[in-house]
């Protein structure tokens, strides 16, 4: 019996093939208004104007507040939900694990769940479309495009598979209403994808490959970076013939083959924490970006999104003082993590605005909700020295890239899952922070996870590293390295008890959007806890 149609995959999906241009090295545009998908693909160029449509769909995914950056910092021990003091209580209900906080948000993550279906329906049709073109003998570019689909559409199915944990796996261009998959059949096609990325993507020097463009080196990275998540959370030792071994395996060949390397100085990589200690800014291609989403200033209120949107949420709040241009003031920083650094670690001045030593003047305090003096500053949008941001419009026009996976993560992928350079791979992390730094002359997986901390702080990586340890470890962490009092739900606060109570009932996942549960006639399941 065929499956009831409906909307899981957002409105017939902006037609597939109207593409905006994806950035930087993504131009091309369809100009033939008769052809349909299954007109469509002929020739290699019209794959590549598809491909284009793929890559969008990675710069539309966060277009919203809820993005999944910000929101895995207010899920972790790193941050509070923050806002306006006056705005609505979503962000406490995220950073609570407690619907009662906002009862109105029952659909807060409505338009993420369509933008992920979005960005995998263009995947998917042009995996499903790529055999129609005539590729005569170049059966290796046919290869580099299905892989680069393939890498996104993984890409995205983990996020989802993290956030909300069942969803609907959906690997063909189809309207169908679709039930929700187990996890084990999630990371098994996720798993699938990778592998075929990594086996059909040259072993070029990440330097001789276009800005922005999937490589082997990114799809190896996310391999392991998949692994380690689903065999720390589900306690199973291989997924889709994936083991520990060839996520080492993968890891070993980024770090010995790829060309990757880490920037010197720490401060460089992000644009706003270079501004503020007046050195140069490593740029968006540095060797140490292994895979980044990117983004321009060209995008518009009318659906042509080609900026990074949310960064705008991590903007303190309401003031601009050089270099920060101000925004929604979300992620207010814990004193907690802030004091886990020591105070030679160069990245606590790259990751945290300290408005008492940085800005002392800040007059807004009393303007934002859960405000401790901390703001998170690697997505810190940049204003000129006289308080004017740098893009024409701060809400939807920054620049700046997302770095997915940077080459430090690797080392320490690698160092965690078993490398006889363990030791090595750690204090090169370790050292390029602070160069006064002792050492390690071994390494176990608590040191390895408290430098993940330290390295990744605002980069959305904390939660998925506290939740792969185990929900009981990952709830109580955050429960106390959070600190209570700053907490601000409009009503009663919870305990530290009452918290780490709340993440474990929602086994650590997201609710899932009730508009989707009703679109779906309930075919879609809410998730425990929600």
């Amino acid at each position: 019996m065929k499956m009831k149609k409906y909307r899981i995959l957002v409105i017939a999906l902006i037609a597939m093939i109207s593409f905006n241009s994806c950035d930087k090295f993504l131009t091309s545009e369809l100009t033939d208004a008769k052809k349909t998908s299954e007109s469509y693909y002929q020739t290699p160029s019209d794959a590549y104007t598809a491909l284009v449509g793929c890559y969008n769909g990675l710069d539309l995914l966060w277009n919203g507040s809820n993005a999944f950056p910000v929101v895995s910092e207010v899920l972790s021990d790193n941050c509070l939900g923050g806002t306006g003091a006056s705005d609505g209580y979503g962000y406490q209900l995220l950073d609570e694990f407690d619907k009662s906080v906002s009862p109105s948000d029952v659909s807060i993550y409505s338009n993420t769940w369509k933008h992920y279906y979005q960005a995998i329906y263009r995947c998917n049709t042009l995996i499903d479309k790529i055999d129609q073109v005539d590729w005569s003998d170049s059966t290796a570019l046919k290869n580099q495009y299905e892989s680069e689909a393939r890498f996104i559409r993984a890409f995205c199915y983990f996020d989802m598979a993290r956030l909300w944990e069942r969803v609907p796996l959906v690997t063909t261009p189809t309207l169908d209403n679709v039930a929700q998959a187990e996890p084990d059949s999630t990371y098994t096609q996720i798993m699938k994808d990778l592998r075929f990325a990594v086996n059909n993507l040259p072993s070029t020097n990440y330097a001789n490959v276009t800005s922005g463009r999937v490589t082997k080196w990114a799809a190896e990275s996310l391999l392991a970076r998949v692994y380690l998540f689903y065999s720390g959370y589900y306690g199973k030792n291989s997924i889709g013939g994936e083991t520990a071994q060839t996520a080492l395996t993968a890891v070993e060949d980024v770090i010995a083959n790829s060309g990757h390397s880490l920037v010197s100085d720490y401060t460089t990589l992000w644009p706003a924490a270079s501004l503020a200690k007046g050195v140069t800014y490593a740029g968006e291609d540095n060797p140490e970006v292994v895979f980044s989403i990117k983004y321009s200033s060209t995008g518009d209120y009318n659906g042509n999104i080609t900026g990074n949107t949310w960064m705008v949420m991590e903007g303190i709040r309401e003031e601009s003082h050089f270099p920060y241009q101000y925004g929604w003031g979300a992620c207010t920083v814990d004193p907690k993590l802030y004091n886990t650094f020591s105070a030679d670690d160069s990245r606590r001045f790259a990751s945290i605005i300290n408005i008492s030593e940085e800005f002392p003047d800040y007059s807004k305090a009393d303007k934002n909700r859960e405000y401790t003096g901390y703001f998170l500053k690697k997505h810190s949008p940049v204003c000129d020295s006289s308080g004017t941001s740098v893009v024409t419009d701060f809400q939807i026009g920054q620049y700046q890239d997302y770095f997915a996976i940077r080459y430090s993560d690797v080392l320490l992928m690698a160092a965690e899952l078993g490398s006889s350079n363990a030791v090595s791979y750690y204090n090169q992390v370790l050292e390029r922070a602070d160069s006064s730094a002792t050492p390690a002359t071994a390494v176990n997986e608590d040191m390895i996870m408290a430098q993940r901390r330290l390295e990744f702080t605002g980069e959305g990586i904390r939660y998925w590293d506290l939740l792969r340890q185990g929900i009981d470890k990952a709830a109580k962490t955050i429960a106390e390295n959070t600190s209570i009092s700053y907490l601000n739900d409009g009503g009663t606060p919870p305990s530290a008890s009452q918290l780490e109570a709340n993440i474990k009932a929602t086994n650590g996942f997201q609710q899932i959007p009730n508009d989707q549960i009703t679109l779906s006639s309930g075919t879609l399941k809410q998730n425990a806890g929600w």
